[in-house]
């Protein structure tokens, strides 16, 4: 654990507690905070109680008098659509609001040999990216950790030694409240719709993702530069043409003198001061397939150059990399079908990538919409041979596809995979990528993919697993 300094004899009021509520009260504990806490349900509340904290309801009146510091988990709005009755009485209280990736970065500045740290965020991929990067750099045998929305909850890791790198995953939840982000190498994938409630819109979602790279700058970026949002990014942070503090990412053609990684028709390229100094043919890595796993093995591969690893250790890497469950996993071969279980695929965007990746489609998609309609998929249902809808809303879902898709309305998973398991032929690929949230019929989208899983191993006689 990572004791968190700066508080000892302080009182810190912790705010929800799940994995990371109840990691963070542990840490501010261990570094001599007094720590009271809450929960909105009663088995946090139990959990916390059960080693010792003080339970204190912080939505009553009084609650936070002689506190210093609100701690909130990622998952409870601080903003939109409305601030939760703690937070806005810490506002009014004048109670400094942190979180506790905050307080990790407030932490490592106490040590004197800290670790480096890269810190990854954006709409699609970042898992993948931080995945892959932790990967590449345990195969080339530097010393690394995985945590932040991934992995382990980042207080919970033991204090890392200076030679150590600590990969994070960052969603906009974390990285819109943390009042301390100063990464090493900050990563920025791209940006697509998402979270647009807990935002108010698209801009509240980038300006959230934009904050870690601009409370204290990492000393290089890592950006994504197919969306406007990323060229943006990329422009106000270089300081000329040439400064590879900078490093643009791409699956199109880059132009410029500066430090660019590209991926085009599976080939990544790195660029540097107008010369091409690696290549690697991305086709045959099956831990990476499609258009959207090369982006992300661009952006892994930038962050490990400005790191110091050499291409042939980044490449070695890449090759090795076994994949991320839920998200464009193969899991099972049959009769010549494929079976890909790609249910991190929440958002339009990311099923878009998806379909991008596989041909000859048997789609199983659907469950909780989220804003800004499917219209962004019609230009690659050309490659889905037919749509086998789930969800509560599966009718609504199959009638927003439009008429140009073949779309059956299943509801429920196994009669999804049932169906298409049925009518797959040879070079087919059964594919879940819902384009929507879980929450209508799972717990998570690795419960949905899970059970994705299990029908298929119920339902087809497999060739290889």
């Amino acid at each position: 654990m990572i004791p968190v300094r700066g508080y000892d004899g302080a009182t810190v009021a912790v705010l929800g507690l799940g994995r990371s509520g109840l990691t963070a009260a542990r840490a501010l504990r261990a570094g001599g905070a007094a720590v009271v806490v809450w929960d909105d349900g009663a088995k946090g509340r139990e959990a916390a109680e059960a080693e010792g904290f003080e339970v204190r309801d912080l939505t009553r009146s009084g609650a936070l008098e002689g506190v210093s510091t609100l701690v909130t988990s990622p998952g409870i709005p601080h903003l939109y659509p409305a601030p939760h009755p703690a937070i806005a009485a810490a506002w009014d209280a004048g109670v400094v609001v942190d979180n506790d990736i905050g307080l990790f970065f407030r932490s490592l500045g106490w040590g004197d040999s800290p670790p480096r740290v890269v810190a990854v965020t954006g709409s699609n991929g970042k898992s993948t990216t931080s995945a892959l990067l932790h990967h590449v750099l345990l195969q080339a045998g530097r010393k690394a950790h995985l945590a932040g929305n991934i992995g382990r909850g980042v207080l919970d890791l033991d204090m890392p030694a200076e030679d150590e790198v600590i990969v994070l995953e960052l969603s906009s939840y974390q990285t819109e409240l943390a009042r301390s982000l100063t990464p090493d190498v900050a990563v920025f994938t791209n940006l697509s719709p998402d979270h647009l409630d807990r935002h108010a819109g698209h801009g509240g979602y980038f300006a959230a993702k934009r904050r870690l790279f601009a409370e204290g700058g990492p000393d290089r970026a890592v950006i994504g530069v197919d969306e406007a949002e990323g060229r943006f990014l990329a422009g106000q942070l270089q300081e000329s043409a040439v400064d590879d503090r900078v490093i643009r990412v791409s699956t199109g053609k880059l132009s410029g003198p500066g430090w660019q990684v590209t991926a085009r028709k599976g080939w990544l390229s790195e660029v540097r001061k107008g010369r091409q100094v690696a290549s690697v043919d991305l086709r045959d890595i099956p831990g990476l397939p499609g258009r959207h796993n090369h982006q992300n093995a661009c952006c892994a591969w930038a962050a490990a150059r400005a790191l110091g690893l050499g291409p042939r250790d980044i490449e070695a890497g890449l090759r090795s990399y076994p994949g991320l469950p839920h998200r464009s996993q193969v899991i099972a071969r049959a009769g010549g079908v494929s079976f890909v279980n790609d249910s991190k695929a929440t958002n339009v965007d990311a099923a878009v990538q998806a379909l991008q990746a596989f041909a000859n489609i048997r789609w199983i998609c659907g469950g909780l919409q989220k804003d800004g309609g499917l219209d962004a998929l019609r230009p690659y249902l050309d490659r889905v041979t037919r749509a086998y809808v789930i969800g509560r809303e599966a009718e609504a879902f199959a009638l927003a596809l439009g008429a140009g898709v073949d779309a059956e309305v299943c509801t429920d998973m196994a009669t999804a995979v049932a169906r298409a398991a049925e009518d797959a032929g040879p070079g087919d690929t059964v594919l879940l990528a819902p384009a929507a949230a879980s929450f209508d019929q799972y717990d998570s989208f690795e419960r949905r993919g899970e059970d994705f899983a299990a029908c298929v191993a119920r339902t087809v006689p497999m060739d290889e697993g």
